[in-house]
């Protein structure tokens, strides 16, 4: 895709944004069904595949499902190289290849409860932008900082951003 084809494609959306804020506003959902008896849950999203995850190895998982700190990484890695790719694309810098890596440090203590003072959670995540391109220092720097600016994910996990969790109650209570 051109830098002109992309405009095309994404010049009506704008035009209706700016016209009516409220038809860019859209919420996204995903869906988990739990099975205790492995503790495990199957995620499910009206646009992605379905993904098993269970508990990582240092929190007693065996290893076999998908841990939700990889799946985490792994939709900001896509997230991040999806956007790479329009921002590149906008700025008409040639890309032959790119591979983009997601990093996180966590310290399993905080998630197992074992030291009350260690965050649950990430604690690091660095992403890594390997580019096969001729575009100078400059471009890549500005197509760096445009990536890690609208990527949807990297700008929710720099927050703040609300989580609230909430229970439903059962038909008995």
């Amino acid at each position: 895709m051109t830098a002109d084809e992309l405009r095309a494609l994404q010049a009506p959306l704008k035009e209706r944004f700016r016209a009516d804020p409220e038809q860019a506003r859209a919420t996204m959902s995903a869906r988990a069904v739990v099975d205790p008896g492995r503790i495990a849950a199957e995620a499910t999203a009206p646009q992605a595949p379905t993904v098993v995850a269970g508990l990582h190895p240092l929190a007693g998982g065996e290893g076999t499902s998908a841990c939700a700190g990889d799946m985490l990484l792994q939709a900001l890695a896509a997230c991040a190289g999806v956007t790479l790719g329009a921002v590149s694309t906008a700025m008409a810098i040639p890309i032959r290849g790119c591979e983009v890596v997601a990093e996180g440090d966590l310290d399993f203590r905080g998630t197992l409860g074992v030291d009350r003072n260690t965050p649950v959670g990430f604690q690091a995540i660095r992403l890594t932008l390997r580019l096969d391109t001729d575009a100078g220092d400059e471009s890549l720097a500005k197509l760096a900082q445009l990536t890690e600016r609208y990527c949807v994910v990297a700008a929710s996990l720099k927050g703040p951003i609300e989580v609230r969790t909430e229970r439903i109650p059962r038909a008995a209570d």
